[in-house]
Order: C-alpha cells, then structure tokens, then sequence
C-alpha cells in the first residue's frame, strides 16, 4: 500500500477529474489504495467513480474492503445521485441505552483508532435512534451513568432519499459537523458531514455555468481532447440550427434591408439588449431551482414579475435606443427618423418582456420534462432573443416604412 502522501496526493488527483477519469486512474492501483482513496473523498464522488467501474473491478473492491464501508457504498446507491443517501457514511459509533458511561468511553477508545467519531449514537433494539452522545457529557459524567441519562434525545435528522438542496436549507443554520440519517421509521442508516453535504452542492454549482452553455458537467481541465470534442460538439451542432433560425427570419426581410440599411446597424443592439435581459431572468430562475427558493406552484408570480421587469427595462433602454436611432438616421438625411426612432422603441420593450419570460420559462420546461434545468439553456435563449428581437424590429419597419 501506498505512503499516506502518496494517497493524499491520488486523492487529490481523483477529484480534480471527471468521474470516468478518476476510476480509470484509480482502476490501475491496488485494491488497498483504490479503496483508501474512496474512504478519504467525498463520499458523493466516490459513489460517481464506484458507478465508473466494470462489474467484476467494482465486485473485486466491495470483497477487499471493509466490510462495514462495502455495505455502506452498496446501501447508497439505492438512492438517487442528488440525495442525501448517496452521500452516507458507515455509522461507527453506535450503542445501547442500558450501556453505562464507564463502558461508552472504553469502547470509544477502540473505535477512535479506526474512524474518526464526532458524536455517538443511541439505538433501541430494531436499531432506531433515539438519542445523541456529546463527548463532552460523556467525560463530566460518572461511570455508572446509563446513556439513556446523559443522551440527548431531541435529535434533528435527515432522510436518505432527501434532495440535496432540501438537506442543504434545512440544515443552514444549524451548523453540526454531522448529522444522522435515518429512514421513515426512524431507524439509522448512516451519517453525513456537513462539510460532504455543503461540497456536494458546491460541486453541482460549479458545473451550472458550463451546462447552460452546453459543456458536460464531467468535463475538467484534465479530459482529453477527444472527449471534450464529443461532449461538447452535439450542442455545437444544436446551436448551428437555432442561429440558420434566426438567419431565416432576418432573410424574410431582405427586402427592407435593401431599401432600408440602417436597420441593420440597431440589429445588434436589440439581440445584445434582449439576450442580456434573458440571460439575467436564466441566471436568477436556475439559482431558485437550485436552491430550492422556488416552490410548485410560484411559477405564476416569477413569469409576473420578469414580465413586469422586462417592460420597465425594455422602456427605459428603449428610450436611449430610440434616441440614438434618431440622431443617426438625422445625420443619414432619413426621412423617416421619427418612424425609425419609435419603431427601435417599440422592439426594445417586446423584446426584453420575450426574452424576461424566456430566460424564466425555458428553465420551468426542462425541469418538468425532467431533464436538467440549465442544459443548453443558453443556446434556446438565445434563439428566442433572436427571433424576437430582430422578427419585431424588421416586421415594425417593413409595415411602418413605406
């Protein structure tokens, strides 16, 4: 087996990758060090990395390590990835209510030799908690004292199958190094740290920004070029598409443009306006979904009050808009600056409310069909700023401008 620098170093390594880079890196080391490095990482990672694996690697690790972590890793993976289940450890500290105090600390020096033990854990006979030992209680108390005397009973838990972001709020403000999971009936099943539980969500935070933007949440630093090449093209191609979209829409009226070339100086501007104001509506939905800010049911009032935002920034970036398309097509002797000039700020405002409601809405659209809300978000809005923007700015001066 390895030095414990040499693990600390591996384990190092391993995070830093995508899941499938980790165990192929770690498949290549002994059983001994593959599994130390699995005990040392987020316990949520080394779920990821344990699902890498062939059937024969991963059943060659649950037999070499130990036994009490193998049923702990084999008992996670009956929960979904982004709950609180996969990210369980093997409770260690486990005891009787009838054991005495003098017994508790005798067997808490044996078991501080192999785990690191924050809190103990009092169980009745079909194994449902109901109590928490503090070593500081443990240590004032005499010997003689029965843990059901010096335990506290009133005892904040998780549940296995909650979601990440439901763990996370509700343990905001309570701060515990490590707190008990137990299923319906209250027995325990495991224990998360909530530096594990705060990392994970760290983890799925970081990945956000690439995945609006169609780049895989495996992808590091570290991936070869051939699999970022194939994790990200596909999305390459799907945004090809939507731009022949918007091209096609703004070839509807190549006409006006002709006759009219001025138009296409403002044509940047109301996509750049619109899309900012899109991508500010995404940016603000997927952090409530991810948080958990959004409930069922609030939907209605988050589409309000983009709308709402849209109008009053459409009208006041309009206003500026306008002016300037004024000013412009004055100094080009356009006689139809006027027209041009309501026709910019008229577009401004149908854009910005579109694109508000687009960046709330695309997100709400992908989680009910339940794929992740930030997939390739970007590249839809963009399309609907697009076709928005420039369709009512063309449309207006092609009826307006005769």
């Amino acid at each position: 087996m390895s030095t414990q620098r040499e693990l600390d170093e591996l384990a190092a390594d391993a995070v830093q990758r995508a899941p499938y880079e980790a165990a192929e890196l770690l498949a290549e080391r002994s059983d001994a060090d593959f599994i130390a490095v699995l005990e040392m990482i987020n316990p949520l990672v080394g779920q990821q990395i344990l699902r890498e694996l062939d059937d024969r690697r991963r059943s060659e690790l649950f037999a070499s390590a130990p036994p009490a972590s193998a049923r702990q890793w084999l008992k996670n993976t009956e929960y979904p990835e982004d709950s609180v289940g996969w990210l369980m450890e093997n409770p260690v500290a486990v005891f009787r209510p009838h054991m005495t105090v003098g017994e508790t600390i005798d067997a808490m020096r044996k078991l501080t030799k192999r785990a690191f033990i924050t809190y103990g854990y009092v169980t009745d006979g079909s194994n449902k908690l109901i109590g928490v030992l503090v070593f500081r209680d443990l240590m004032l108390a005499t010997p003689d004292k029965k843990l059901s005397e010096v335990m506290y009973s009133n005892i904040f838990t998780l549940r296995p199958n909650m979601a990440l972001t439901d763990a996370m709020k509700s343990t905001l403000n309570r701060h515990f190094p490590v707190y008990p999971v137990c299923d319906e009936a209250g027995r325990l099943v495991g224990l998360v740290r909530g530096q594990s539980l705060f990392e994970a969500r760290a983890i799925e935070l970081s990945a956000q920004p690439g995945t609006m933007v169609g780049v895989n949440e495996e992808e590091r630093l570290a991936t070869p070029v051939s699999r970022s090449l194939w994790m990200r093209h596909p999305w390459l191609q799907v945004n090809l598409l939507t731009a022949f979209i918007s091209g096609a829409v703004v070839g509807m009226f190549d006409e006006t443009l002709k006759n009219i070339v001025i138009l296409t100086v403002f044509l940047p501007v109301l996509a750049g306006q619109s899309g900012n104001t899109g991508c500010q509506a995404l940016a603000v939905c997927l952090r409530g979904l991810t948080l958990g800010d959004l409930k069922r049911g609030e939907e209605r009032t988050l589409l309000m009050k983009e709308a709402q935002l849209g109008l009053w920034n459409g009208a006041l970036v309009g206003l500026v808009a306008a002016l300037g398309m004024f000013i412009y097509a004055s100094m080009q002797h356009n006689p139809h600056a006027a027209i041009l000039a309501l026709v910019v700020m008229i577009s401004m405002v149908a854009s910005c409310i579109v694109s508000g409601l687009a960046g709330a809405i695309i997100p709400l659209t992908l989680r009910k069909f339940g794929a992740d809300p930030a997939t390739a978000s970007s590249i839809f809005l963009t399309t609907a700023t697009d076709v928005v923007s420039m369709g009512t700015f063309l449309a207006l001066a092609t009826w307006l401008v005769r």
